[in-house]
């Protein structure tokens, strides 16, 4: 599937990967017990042994949450776009002594994977890099196991294209309607990559809206029942109004969700 949103965020992956951004950046400093601190298993009330499980890390290259889960004792495989995100996985493979398996491709079509193939699928923020958050839980659900988990960290669809520079002495400002597929973009944060050395000006993101609607009942309809959900907010204590750790603390950016794929639970006998 390579169309214009294919094409754009394949090429601002690399980019960012060529800059060395903060996502891009694999974890070679972990044991086991710091694989399940970064992973926020017990949070999230993941509890059981993830040896032998079978882990897909979807579009979530770059070495990190691969590592964790390699280390933990997991078959491990990663689906990104971006090939140079996806050398990262097979550098941290090498570092750690484990076995990591890498796919190239759109998370939109997971054609490459056999249906139940996987225990866990772990998927960090960028389901608003596509349209439609559905086409992507169908694929999902088609390649999970019975009962297995689907870990989604999105953007919280309330506060989309909201920043800390929309501050106006007295709060927030939201500018864009509350809609499904509405567009928006943004100046990366100057956290993401040191922005005085990337070379070439890397493009802003191109975000699509999904609503708290359209992902939860999408997800419903796939057969999936939430077990956690949370709003990630600062945990800094020093809240500068019109600073990032202010901004994330009125208006929690992100959401978490952990859903368990049963697909029979809610059909008619």
């Amino acid at each position: 599937m390579k169309d214009d949103v294919y094409r754009y965020n394949h090429a601002r992956w690399e980019a960012l990967a060529k800059a060395n951004a903060l996502f891009t950046r694999p974890k070679l400093d972990l044991d086991k017990e710091a694989a399940r601190e970064y992973l926020g298993l017990e949070r999230l009330g993941v509890t059981g042994d993830l040896t032998g499980k079978h882990v897909l890390c979807l579009a979530s290259g770059g070495g990190q949450q691969s590592a964790a889960f390699a280390l933990l004792g997991a078959v491990v495989s990663v689906f990104d776009i971006s090939p140079s995100q996806l050398e990262r996985d097979q550098a941290v493979a090498g570092h750690y002594g484990v076995a990591i398996r890498v796919f190239q491709g759109d998370m939109r079509d997971l054609s490459c994977f056999e249906s139940g193939s996987f225990d866990i699928i772990w998927h960090p923020y960028s389901l608003t890099f596509v349209p439609d958050s559905r086409v992507v839980f169908h694929e999902v659900s088609r390649i999970l196991k019975v009962g297995g988990l689907y870990h989604l960290m999105c953007a919280n669809p309330f506060f989309s294209g909201l920043t800390h520079s929309d501050w106006n002495g007295e709060g927030y400002t939201l500018k864009f309607p509350y809609e499904d597929e509405g567009v928006t973009s943004y100046p990366d944060q100057e956290w993401v990559y040191d922005q005085s050395e990337s070379g070439d000006k890397i493009q802003q993101p191109i975000e699509y809206r999904q609503t708290l609607s359209r992902i939860m009942n999408g997800l419903i309809k796939e057969g999936f029942l939430l077990a956690y959900f949370s709003e990630i907010k600062s945990k800094d204590e020093e809240l500068l109004p019109g600073s990032w750790s202010h901004f994330t603390d009125v208006a929690p950016p992100w959401m978490e969700f952990i859903w368990y794929y049963h697909p029979n639970v809610f059909k008619l006998k």
